[in-house]
C-alpha cells in the first residue's frame, strides 16, 4: 500500500516559475474580518491574508514567533509582554506597531469599541468562547490591554493563564490594518471591502460563491510565496473537489471523503496526505428542549448510536471513536475512570427512555452540517444512520440542515436547535481549547447547560503550570461531561487531503489550516 507521507511534499525546493496555485475549499468564508469567525473554512483563506501575534511551527502546535518576537509572562502569568517584530507594514502601507495591535485586540474584547460596529451585527463570538468573555465580564480573561511603548504591547489579566499566546496564535486572531478597518466600517471583511493585513498573500477580490483571489505580498517579512497568484475555490462537494483535482483545474484540496483514498491512490498525477489528527465531531444536545433536559433521555441516546459502525461505515479507517471530548493526542487529559467508549446498547437505551417517562418515544429535530468538514466528511448520511439508530428505540428524528453561515448562527439564536451536529479542529496544543471552546462561559449558550463547577476548573486548567497539573483538572472535566451527556464524540478524524504531484512544500497543520507561502508547483504545465 501506498505510503502517506509527506516527505515528497518537502523536499528542497528550486525557485518556482510563474504560475497560479488553485486551492480547493470545502465552501465559503463567513468573513474575511479577523476576529468574528468561529469556521475553519474562514481560517483558511484568513491565514493567507493576516498574520497573528504568535504563530505555530509548520505541522505542528508548537509556538513560534509572529507578529510578535518574543512573549513573557510576570511570575504567576497574570500578565503577558509581547514585543513586536520591527519594520513590517500592512498590506496597505501602514505600520505594524503597538497602537495596531491594541486596536486589533480592543476591538474584540471591549463592546464598547467604536470600531467594532456591535450595532451592525457584529458578535466576535470567539473572544468569548476562547478568552472567557469580554470588557468587565467577571468571567473575562483579560483585564486590559496596554501599550508599553511604539513595540511593546502587555496584555494584563483578571486571572492566571499559561496559554494566553497559544490563543492569540490561534488562525482567528489574525491581525488587520486599523486605517482599512476604519474606511471601510463595518463592510470591512465583506465581499465588498478588501481584506489588509500582513501576511503572505495580498486580498485582490473575493466573488461570493466562486473564489477569493490573491496575490504574493513581495514585501513579506518571512518566508516568500513561490507561486505569483492564490486563486482559494468553493467548491461545497468532495467529490466534485477531487474530480477538478484529477482534471487539473485545482491544484489541492482538504477534506475528501474517507471512501475516496484508493482513487487518490490509484492516480498518478495525485498525491495522497493525512492530516494529522486533532479534532473532534460530536453532537450537540440543548437542554432548553424538553426532552432532552432529562439526563436519562441524553444518555439513552449515547447509548443508541451506533459510534462505532458509524466510523466503520463512513472514514474508511481514518478515525477512531472513544469517549473523549479531546484528539488521542491529548489522552493524558482523560480520566481512567471515563470508559473508552460510550456502550451500544439499544435494549438498554430503550428501557432508559421508558424510565425517563416516554415509553413511546418522541420526535426531535436533528440539524446537520450542509459543508463537509474534516470531523464529518459526509454529514448527510452520518445523520441519516444516527436517525435510524434513534428510530430503533422509538425517537422520530427529523433532519434538517442550512446555509453554512446561518447554520453557524441559528445554533446559538435562541431557542437553538434540539440536536445538531458539529466540531471542533483544535486551535492550539491543550485540552483548555476543546473543553474551554464548547463547555466555557459562553461556548455552552448553544446548549443551556453551564454548571460553575466546571467553569472553575477551567480557570485552574488555564492557570497550571505543568501538564501533570493540568491532566488532574482536566480529568475531572471530562468525567462531569461524560456523565452529563450534553455534548456525545462521534468520531475524531485523520482528515484526507490530497494534491497533484508538482505541488511541493506544503506542510499540513494539524490544526487544520496553514499559510500557503512555503508551496512551489513549478512543475506545473
Amino acid at each position: 500500500m501506498k505510503k502517506l507521507v509527506l516527505t515528497a511534499l518537502l523536499a528542497t525546493l528550486p525557485a518556482a516559475t510563474a504560475a497560479t496555485l488553485v486551492f480547493g475549499n470545502n465552501g465559503e468564508p463567513v468573513s474575511l474580518e479577523s476576529g468574528n469567525i468561529t469556521d475553519g473554512i474562514s481560517i483558511l483563506v484568513q491565514r493567507q491574508i493576516y498574520d497573528t501575534l504568535v504563530d505555530f511551527k509548520d505541522g505542528t502546535t508548537e509556538l513560534a514567533p509572529g507578529l510578535a518576537t518574543s512573549w513573557t509572562p510576570n511570575a504567576n502569568s497574570t500578565a503577558w509582554t509581547f514585543k513586536l517584530r520591527p519594520g513590517v507594514k500592512f498590506h496597505d502601507g501602514t505600520a505594524m506597531n503597538a497602537d495596531a495591535i491594541v486596536f486589533n485586540l480592543r476591538r474584540w474584547w471591549d463592546k464598547a469599541d467604536p470600531y467594532g460596529f456591535r450595532d451592525q451585527g457584529r458578535t466576535f463570538e470567539i473572544v468569548g468562547d476562547l478568552l472567557g468573555g469580554f470588557k468587565g465580564d467577571a468571567t473575562a480573561v483579560i483585564k486590559d490591554i496596554v501599550k508599553v511603548d511604539s513595540m511593546t504591547v502587555r496584555v494584563d489579566l483578571n486571572k492566571p493563564s499559561t496559554v494566553l499566546p497559544d490563543v492569540l496564535a490561534a488562525g482567528y486572531f489574525g491581525i488587520a490594518s486599523p486605517a482599512a478597518i476604519k474606511k471601510d466600517g463595518a463592510k470591512y471583511g465583506t465581499p465588498a471591502s478588501k481584506a489588509i493585513g500582513t501576511g503572505p498573500f495580498i486580498f485582490q477580490s473575493w466573488t461570493t460563491g466562486d473564489r477569493v483571489t490573491l496575490s504574493p505580498n513581495k514585501s513579506y517579512w518571512g518566508t516568500k510565496t513561490k507561486v505569483d497568484g492564490l486563486i482559494i475555490r468553493s467548491i461545497k462537494d468532495a467529490s466534485q473537489r477531487l474530480n477538478e483535482m484529477k482534471a487539473g483545474t485545482i491544484d489541492f484540496a482538504n477534506d475528501l471523503t474517507p471512501d475516496s483514498l484508493k482513487s487518490v491512490q490509484a492516480d498518478k498525477n495525485l498525491v495522497a496526505v493525512k492530516r494529522p489528527s486533532f479534532n473532534v465531531g460530536f453532537v450537540s444536545m440543548n437542554n432548553t428542549n424538553q426532552y432532552l433536559k432529562n439526563q436519562k433521555v441524553r444518555q439513552a441516546i449515547s447509548m443508541a448510536i451506533n459510534k462505532k459502525a458509524i466510523v466503520e461505515a463512513f472514514w474508511n479507517g481514518l478515525a477512531v471513536s472513544n469517549a473523549s471530548f479531546v484528539p488521542p493526542v491529548l489522552a493524558w487529559a482523560n480520566s481512567s475512570k471515563v470508559p473508552a467508549d460510550y456502550k451500544f446498547d439499544p435494549a438498554a437505551a430503550k428501557k432508559m427512555l421508558a424510565d425517563a417517562g416516554y415509553p413511546k418515544g418522541f420526535a426531535i429535530d436533528l440539524w446537520y452540517m450542509p459543508v463537509s468538514r474534516p470531523y464529518f466528511p459526509n454529514p448527510k448520511p452520518i445523520a441519516e444512520a444516527m436517525a435510524a439508530d434513534l428510530s430503533a428505540i422509538g425517537i422520530k428524528v427529523n433532519l434538517k440542515t442550512e446555509d453554512w453561515a446561518k447554520y453557524l448562527q441559528d445554533r446559538n439564536a435562541s431557542p437553538g436547535f434540539d440536536m445538531y451536529m458539529i466540531g471542533w479542529t483544535g486551535d492550539y496544543g491543550d485540552p483548555d481549547n476543546f473543553y474551554g471552546g464548547y463547555y466555557g462561559e459562553n461556548g455552552s449558550s448553544d446548549i443551556g447547560w453551564n454548571p460553575p463547577e466546571i467553569q472553575k476548573l477551567l480557570e485552574q486548567g488555564r492557570g497550571a503550570a505543568t501538564q501533570a497539573a493540568k491532566a488532574k483538572i482536566y480529568s475531572q472535566i471530562h468525567q462531569m461531561t461524560y456523565d452529563a451527556a450534553y455534548r456525545v464524540p462521534i468520531a475524531h478524524s485523520q482528515p484526507l487531503a490530497a494534491a497533484r504531484t508538482y505541488v511541493k512544500g506544503w506542510i499540513p497543520s494539524p490544526l487544520g489550516s496553514e499559510a500557503f507561502n512555503t508551496i512551489d508547483i513549478s512543475g506545473k504545465k
